[in-house]
């Protein structure tokens, strides 16, 4: 008896990131690092709001990052389009924006809160249609986002920022 096996593509696999891929991906938290740096160690006033507001402009970035995964996953197939989802997705740009129309403190609290919402999110209600590898990465990374961007919370409030 002769068995042919053909290889396919199987979308449900862990195939892991690249090495690369991770890389850039903890690299995009370097600038909330900056942001803490600049505003617990700039001597002047305005060199310290300028180091918040690029932390919270940074950390909108990377919250609506994360809902444009999820376009793209639902572009690619790979998630249903439902009308939950179309919100889920939204809702990560749109506390972004909310963060930085706000600014201060009370912006970079905004951030804590959608960066850490959404990933209780993908873990909880996504956490079987989603890729083991991206599942992992976005834990580490949001861990890493909350606490930098908490701390320039916190730094904040020592400079005399709001």
């Amino acid at each position: 008896m002769i068995v042919s096996v053909r290889v396919t593509q199987n979308s449900s696999g862990n195939p892991g990131l690249s090495g690369s891929a991770e890389l850039a991906s903890y690299l995009a938290v370097a600038p909330l690092v900056l942001g803490l740096l600049g505003v617990g160690l700039l001597p002047q006033l305005p060199g310290r709001e300028l180091a918040q507001r690029l932390a919270i402009a940074w950390g909108a970035v990377l919250l609506a990052g994360c809902g444009g995964v999820h376009w793209g996953l639902a572009l690619a197939g790979r998630l249903p389009w439902t009308n939950a989802r179309i919100g889920a997705a939204l809702l990560p740009g749109l506390c972004g924006a909310a963060a930085v129309v706000v600014g201060g403190q009370r912006g970079l609290a905004i951030l804590v809160v959608g960066l850490g919402g959404f990933w209780l999110y993908e873990h909880r209600v996504l956490g079987a249609t989603l890729p083991p590898a991206w599942l992992n990465l976005r834990r580490s990374l949001t861990l890493a986002s909350c606490m930098l961007l908490a701390l320039v919370m916190f730094a904040s409030e020592t400079a005399g920022l709001s």
